[in-house]
C-alpha cells in the first residue's frame, strides 16, 4: 500500500461515525505563553499594547475592532511570503498586549457579520505595519503546509457570535495596500466558508465584498457562496480554467463611520450627526532583524523564498503556487515519518469510537 493510500485510509478511520467539530480550545486569559511548537511569538499578551510586542492573538469584532497579522519587522525579507510564519498581530484598539495600527494606515475599512462568519475588507497603506511597497501579499491560516498555522501559533479571538470565543477557521490575505479576514463560526460549515486552499487568488475573488477606499461601515449580510462552490462543482486551484468570483453577498442594517484610528474612533450614526474628534498617535516603527522573543531567544527573520503573488483583481499569479500550495515548508522524511506515526495513533483512537 502506498503511502498516500495508507493516509487516506487512516483518515477514514479516524472519521469513522463521527461528524468533525469545533469547540473553543483557549481564551486570552488562560493561554499558554506558545500554542504551537517553533512559534515565534506568544499567546501570552497581556492588555499593555507596544510596537515592540511579539504577540499573536488576533480579534475580529467590528470595524473600529479588530487586527491584521503582518512582519514584525521591515526591510526587503518582510514581505508576507517570506514572513508568514512569524506575523504578529497589529490592532486598532489598545488593551490587547498587540502593536497598534498607526492612525491614518486604514484608508477603507467595510466589516460583515453574516449566519456563518465575520469579515473585514479594506485598503490601506500597510506598508505601516512593515510590508515592504509593491508587495503583493498572500494568504494567513491556521493550517499551512505542515499543519501549523501561518503564522505558527497565530489565534483568533471574537465576541461577535456572543461572549468572547476562539475561532478556528479564519484565512487574512494580507498585502502592501489591500486586505481581507475572515473568521467562522464555530461548527460543521466553519471549513466550508473558511476555505484556505486558494492561496493565490487574492481578497476580491477569496472574500466579494466592498473594497472602497475613504468608506467605514458595518453591516448585517448574507453567507453567501462558499468559495470555490459553483452549483454541484468546486473548483481546484491550478484548473485551466479560472472561474469569476462570486458576486458580493447582499448587505442592511449599515451603520456608517467617517474614519477609523487606534483606539479612537470618529462616528456618526444614520442621520449623520458626528461624534467627538480624533487625536493621532505617532509611532516609529522598528526595524528588528533578529527579534527577541519573549523567552529571550533570538529569533532571525525567515529566509528569503519564492512565494505566489496576490494581484488584487483575483487572477493566479504567473509564477504558480505559494510555498504553502507546494508544500514545501521544513518538510523532511522525517517529518513524514512523524505524522504517519501521529495518524496513525489518531486511527486506533477512532477506532475506539467505531467499536
Amino acid at each position: 500500500m502506498s503511502l498516500v493510500s495508507l493516509l487516506l485510509f487512516l483518515g477514514i478511520l479516524t472519521s469513522c461515525g463521527r461528524a468533525q467539530t469545533y469547540s473553543a480550545t483557549y481564551l486570552p486569559s488562560n493561554a499558554p505563553d506558545h500554542t504551537q511548537n517553533g512559534q515565534y511569538g506568544t499567546n501570552q499578551c497581556g492588555t499593555q499594547s507596544n510596537q515592540d510586542s511579539l504577540c499573536q492573538n488576533a480579534y475580529l469584532n467590528s470595524v473600529d475592532d479588530f487586527c491584521l497579522f503582518a512582519p514584525p519587522y521591515s526591510g526587503p525579507n518582510a514581505t508576507i511570503g517570506d514572513t508568514e510564519r512569524v506575523e504578529v498581530s497589529w490592532c486598532l484598539r489598545d488593551g490587547y498586549g498587540t502593536r497598534l495600527i498607526p492612525d491614518g494606515t486604514i484608508t477603507g475599512a467595510h466589516f460583515v457579520e453574516t449566519p456563518d462568519y465575520i469579515q473585514i475588507t479594506g485598503v490601506g497603506d500597510l506598508t505601516k505595519l512593515n510590508i515592504p511597497a509593491g508587495d503583493n501579499g498572500g494568504e494567513l491560516d491556521p493550517h499551512g503546509a505542515d499543519g501549523n498555522g501561518n503564522p505558527i501559533g497565530g489565534l483568533v479571538f471574537s465576541s461577535a457570535f456572543g461572549q468572547l470565543q476562539q475561532l478556528h477557521e479564519w484565512t487574512n490575505y494580507m498585502s502592501a495596500a489591500e486586505f481581507c479576514f475572515r473568521a467562522c463560526k464555530p461548527g460543521p460549515e466553519a471549513t466550508t466558508y473558511c476555505q484556505h486552499i486558494y492561496d493565490v487568488m487574492g481578497c476580491e475573488w477569496n472574500m466579494p465584498g466592498d473594497y472602497d477606499s475613504g468608506v467605514f461601515d458595518r453591516c448585517s449580510g448574507d453567507s453567501g457562496e462558499p468559495m470555490g462552490v459553483y452549483g454541484t462543482s468546486t473548483f481546484k486551484q491550478g484548473q485551466s480554467t479560472t472561474p469569476s468570483a462570486h458576486p458580493a453577498p447582499a448587505t442592511s442594517m449599515c451603520t456608517t463611520y467617517s474614519s477609523v484610528g487606534n483606539g479612537v474612533l470618529l462616528a456618526r450614526n444614520l442621520s449623520g450627526n458626528a461624534s467627538s474628534a480624533s487625536t493621532t498617535n505617532s509611532f516609529a516603527m522598528p526595524s528588528l532583524a533578529p527579534v527577541t522573543n519573549s523567552t529571550g531567544a533570538s529569533a532571525t527573520p525567515l529566509p528569503t523564498a519564492t512565494h505566489a503573488t496576490i494581484p488584487a483583481s483575483g487572477t493566479p499569479s504567473a509564477t504558480g503556487y505559494s510555498r504553502e500550495a507546494s508544500g514545501t515548508v521544513g518538510r523532511t522524511h522525517v517529518d513524514t515519518l512523524w505524522q504517519l506515526l501521529v495518524l496513525l495513533g489518531a486511527a486506533l483512537v477512532g477506532m475506539s469510537f467505531c467499536f
